[in-house]
C-alpha cells in the first residue's frame, strides 16, 4: 500500500521499481513478486497506467502540446508515450484530444470575476442628486 501511494503521489518524477520497493521497505525482486500477486500487474505497469491516466486528463482539460503532456506525467520519450497511449486508449493522444470539447470550454473562472463582468455597464436608473435651484 505504501508503494502504491508513493507511485500515485510521485508519478511525474523519475520513479522506478527500486524507489517503490524502498517505500515498501522490501528488496526490489521480492517487492515486484509481491506487488504482482497483490495487484495483478507489475509495479512498472501500474506506474505507467497512472501516468497515462493523468496524461489523458491533461489532454482533455488543457491545450498543452502532446510533448509537454508527456513530460508533465514523468515520461521522456514522446514516441514511447504515443505508443503506450495508443495501446491503452486505442487512439493517438492527438486523436483522443480531438474527441473532447476544446480545453477553453473547461476554463474555470472565479465567481467574483464572473459577477464583476456580468454587472450591467449602462445603468438605466438615476439616483436623486442634490436639489437643483433655479
Amino acid at each position: 500500500m505504501r508503494a502504491k501511494d508513493f507511485a500515485d503521489a510521485r508519478y511525474a518524477e523519475p520513479v522506478g521499481v527500486a524507489d517503490m520497493a524502498a517505500a515498501a521497505r522490501l528488496s526490489p525482486a521480492h517487492f515486484s513478486r509481491e506487488f504482482r500477486k497483490a495487484f495483478g500487474e507489475s509495479p512498472h505497469q501500474y506506474l505507467l497506467t497512472r501516468r497515462l491516466e493523468r496524461a489523458a486528463a491533461l489532454l482533455r482539460t488543457t491545450d498543452w502540446p502532446v510533448a509537454r503532456v508527456c513530460h508533465a506525467v514523468g515520461l521522456s520519450s514522446v514516441g514511447s508515450f504515443t505508443t503506450s497511449f495508443g495501446r491503452m486508449f486505442a487512439m493517438t493522444p492527438t486523436r483522443y484530444r480531438r474527441s473532447f470539447p476544446p480545453a477553453a470550454m473547461h476554463a474555470r473562472i472565479p465567481t467574483c470575476i464572473v459577477r464583476a463582468y456580468a454587472r450591467p455597464q449602462v445603468r438605466t436608473f438615476r439616483e436623486d442628486g442634490p436639489a437643483r435651484t433655479a
